[in-house]
């Protein structure tokens, strides 16, 4: 039997970045909150439950692969080929005991493999059963997205495991079910499992495929040439093998009086976590921070402290990661980080904004100033989107966003990017304002 100590299951850490020095009257307190799991062995989960795991393999898990077949996938047709392809490599990349299933997805949600209403376990045979199935698919029929995770929230939960994960694919938007129906059912998935999402070709709907992902604590991106679907999922179906616990959360616990304004993911995406807060006793809370495996992520915490007097000093937060046992109580991971207040005459510790405050302060600024940007173009607003894709390229540039000035420079002319003066381009392919709007959440860290 495999042995269940501690070592087994990632490490996590948890570091705090701010300026704690306010000047007297304020009362605002921000800091970034660096979370890092490490080490994780082969069974990463027996941690959070020992009996979710596959002997000497990693924590349990269960992925459903969701691929559009509605009737646009034909054209071109390579593109339904495509789509085939890279769900077979992404069969293929299934660890050895992993529960899978595959679903076809049009106006309707079809089971593809095992079928039945069940999940297959990953070995020799089943994967190659599954890629046998992927040759009935064929494209026909409409898009309705809801139903296909619906679909794979019942595949995923017949399955107890520790880690339940969706890949979905699309290519067209979500037009035959209402966009309450979609919330729908995004509302009855969120928590149950995470979702990466991808937008193949330039017909879908950004702010679908990104809503998606974010209510579901998975990635998206667009995938404009479908002939780069396999890689995709490769390295897609690769991370999510790579998770080892399910279902962090983050801890806030404040002192009386205290409001907590916002708590945002900066790192490696901006993605807002203060609506989804949900109440953990007496003035905490907690905030979802999805599957994790071997990596690090930055969070931005902001209170509203009662004002204090020149020499005083408090405990702003207390920050804590917890993942939810069985019985229904929650485990602490055991690491902790403290968010401080002290009041003081001096002026330049009270008025220094910590590097990592202001880094990200600016990213999420960019993520927020590009898609102001792109909405005012797609408006006919060409002075105001102007404005907002210069600040972006301005941001982009300081911060070092190599990868977000990159994108930029494909829909505006930099004409000088430390000011932020740009030009419209008179003509912008479809398919690099789509990928700049998909990318513009993706940051990079503060250089520590």
């Amino acid at each position: 039997m495999a042995n269940f100590s501690k070592s087994n299951a990632p490490q996590f850490s948890v570091d705090v970045y701010q300026n704690e020095y306010l000047p007297e009257g304020a009362g605002e307190v921000n800091a970034i909150v660096t979370v890092t799991a490490t080490g994780g062995g082969t069974i990463g989960s027996a941690v959070a439950a020992p009996h979710l795991f596959s002997p000497g393999q990693g924590p349990s898990a269960a992925v459903a692969v969701m691929v559009d077949c509605s009737g646009s996938m034909d054209y071109p047709p390579t593109k339904m080929r495509n789509a085939r392809d890279a769900t077979a490599a992404a069969i293929d990349t299934l660890r050895d005991g992993v529960h899978f299933a595959v679903i076809g997805g049009t106006h309707v949600a079809k089971e593809v493999y095992p079928g039945g209403g069940r999940v297959a376990v990953a070995d020799a045979t089943t994967r190659e059963q599954a890629k046998q199935a992927l040759r009935s698919l064929s494209a026909g029929g409409g898009t309705a997205i809801g139903t296909w995770l619906r679909l794979a929230d019942r595949l995923l939960s017949s399955a107890d495991v520790a880690i339940r994960h969706g890949i979905l694919l699309t290519d067209g938007r979500n037009e035959h079910e209402s966009p309450q129906d979609l919330k729908a059912a995004l509302d009855a998935c969120a928590g149950r499992f995470t979702c990466d999402a991808r937008g193949v070709g330039t017909d879908w709907e950004v702010k679908e495929v990104t809503g998606i992902a974010s209510a579901l604590l998975g990635t998206a991106d667009i995938v404009a040439d479908p002939a780069g679907l396999a890689a995709d999922f490769t390295q897609m179906m690769e991370t999510a093998m790579g998770k080892e616990v399910a279902d962090v959360s983050l801890r806030l616990w404040t002192p009386v009086d205290t409001t907590v304004k916002y708590v945002k993911q900066v790192a490696p995406t901006v993605e807002d976590l203060t609506g989804r807060r949900t109440e953990a006793g007496p003035r905490a809370g907690d905030y979802p921070l999805g599957s994790w495996g071997d990596e690090s992520r930055d969070y931005h915490v902001c209170v509203e402290v009662p004002v204090a007097h020149i020499g005083q000093e408090m405990l702003a937060a207390r920050i804590s990661l917890v993942i939810p046992q069985p019985d229904g109580s929650v485990r602490n991971l055991g690491a902790q980080g403290l968010v401080r207040a002290v009041w003081t005459d001096d002026m330049v510790a009270s008025t220094s904004i910590n590097p990592q405050v202001a880094h990200y302060t600016g990213q999420a600024e960019l993520a927020q100033v590009i898609q102001q940007g792109l909405d005012l173009r797609k408006s006919g607003d060409m002075d105001g989107a102007t404005a907002k894709l210069g600040r972006a390229v301005q941001l982009a540039s300081a911060s070092g966003n190599a990868d977000t000035a990159k994108l930029l420079a494909k829909v505006v002319d930099v004409v000088d990017a430390a000011t932020g003066t740009v030009r419209l381009k008179a003509k912008v392919a479809e398919a690099d304002e789509m990928t700049l709007e998909t990318r513009s959440t993706k940051t990079v860290r503060v250089k520590k």
